[in-house]
């Protein structure tokens, strides 16, 4: 890293007994007004259903748990991140549409089936990046050690366009607006399927903040990048780093990646503010990713970022939701595992869906035309996770090892750790 980022650790916080060990939960039902219509992947109903299962689990009656506004973030909080003739392309798209402004959108990468326009798309994607700056702010002021926004993690949208689902990116917002407000070092660690392009590349020159992506490589996956060798600007080298894992990578394998890499660089990096992006897409039903990854894994990686959390910045972590399509037989029990994980005990994976939820998924399933009973009964997948320590070995005759191995050689360094020792 330069001298604008030195490796020297962070001024640390105030110790835990300044802080309520309370989580706030970004909760509002104006979020599902982030809806591109009927027939796209990215539907709103993942978010009704997760919170569903949350309260129906018990979960948002839990000690601390405090329910955080999710107000429409300013065009200024946005314009930290999104160029201002974005902005107004954004509001253009919210009003009824002539065939000329459409045309003209299609620059901005808004219209077709990726990120068609709809009403009032401005307001309900600035909501989105409102949520997680007030969860910044909760978690700043020390209202709540730790936030979850499950709306959030909207890691493609880039400067000057939409791309990916994704408007507004509401987790550069969030990690700028910290900056702004003093933080010392912040870093995002995305386990999306699909590369944090949006974030990393907002962040790109910036030396305080550290962006950290571990997905199926751009080779053969959207969004087509996120490769070792993108690394940062030239001012903030070292500030971004990628792990592109092989398609297919199973559960072990991908929890085995991710504790060969995360917690080494989590603990060099020291970070004052931990953001991470759960997207539900590395699951093996996912029909828009190309992994092997269960719930049971999903979860475990969930623990280890708090756990780290903790152990280095004081517990002051944001999670938000991000990608995940499956989104009526995963994505509710994924994110109501994040939500249990941040807000006390994580749910047993082999423990089963309550009765009530299974109503309304039902409720929902009849409703997007799906079968009724898809057999799902538990918050797990019913599979043991098996991953290996890197500790046990290296094998270059895998292909997640070397993958893994040269990921580690280009970032071990910059961050003064040995890509050769555990």
């Amino acid at each position: 890293m330069p001298d604008a980022a030195p490796l020297s650790a962070p001024t640390p916080h105030a110790g835990p007994a300044s802080v309520p060990d309370a989580t706030g939960l970004v909760r509002d039902d104006a979020l599902s007004e982030y809806d591109f219509g009927p027939y796209h992947p990215m539907s709103p109903v993942r978010l009704s259903l997760t919170f569903e299962l949350a309260r129906c689990a018990g979960l948002l009656d839990r000690p601390g748990v405090e329910f955080l506004e999710a107000p429409v973030a300013t065009d200024e909080q946005l314009g930290a991140v999104h160029e201002a003739a974005y902005i107004a392309a954004v509001k253009q798209a919210s009003l009824p549409q002539d065939l000329g402004a459409a045309d003209e959108l299609i620059h901005f990468g808004i219209g077709g089936d990726d990120v068609p326009a709809f009403p009032g798309m401005h307001t309900a994607s600035a909501r989105i990046a409102g949520g997680s700056v007030a969860a910044v702010d909760a978690i700043r002021s020390g209202r709540v050690r730790r936030a979850v926004n499950i709306a959030g993690g909207l890691h493609h949208a880039r400067p000057g366009s939409a791309s990916g689902f994704c408007v507004y990116n509401d987790a550069a917002v969030a990690i700028q607006h910290a900056l702004a407000q003093g933080e010392e070092r912040v870093l995002y660690v995305d386990v999306d399927v699909h590369h944090g392009d949006g974030v990393e590349l907002a962040l790109w020159d910036e030396p305080r903040a550290v962006t950290l992506s571990i997905h199926e490589t751009g080779e053969r996956l959207f969004p087509g990048s996120g490769f070792i060798q993108d690394t940062g600007g030239a001012g903030a080298q070292g500030s971004a780093i990628n792990v592109p894992l092989p398609p297919r990578t199973t559960a072990d394998g991908w929890v085995r990646a991710i504790r060969a890499t995360v917690p080494a660089l989590v603990r060099a990096i020291r970070p004052t503010l931990l953001v991470t992006q759960h997207g539900a897409d590395t699951h093996r039903v996912d029909p828009l990713g190309d992994f092997s990854v269960s719930l049971e894994a999903q979860r475990e990686v969930m623990i280890m970022l708090r756990e780290l959390a903790d152990e280095v910045c004081d517990g002051r972590w944001l999670a938000l939701g991000g990608g995940g399509y499956a989104v009526i037989d995963v994505v509710p029990r994924s994110w109501a595992q994040l939500i249990a994980v941040a807000t006390g005990d994580p749910l047993e994976p082999d423990a089963a869906l309550p009765a009530s939820y299974l109503e309304a998924e039902g409720r929902a399933r009849s409703a997007h035309g799906l079968s009724p009973d898809p057999g799902i009964r538990t918050f797990g997948d019913g599979r043991a996770l098996w991953a290996r320590d890197w500790a046990t070995g290296y094998d270059p005759a895998d292909e997640l090892d070397r993958a893994v191995q040269a990921a580690r050689r280009a970032a071990f360094p910059e961050w003064g750790l040995d890509p050769y020792l555990d």
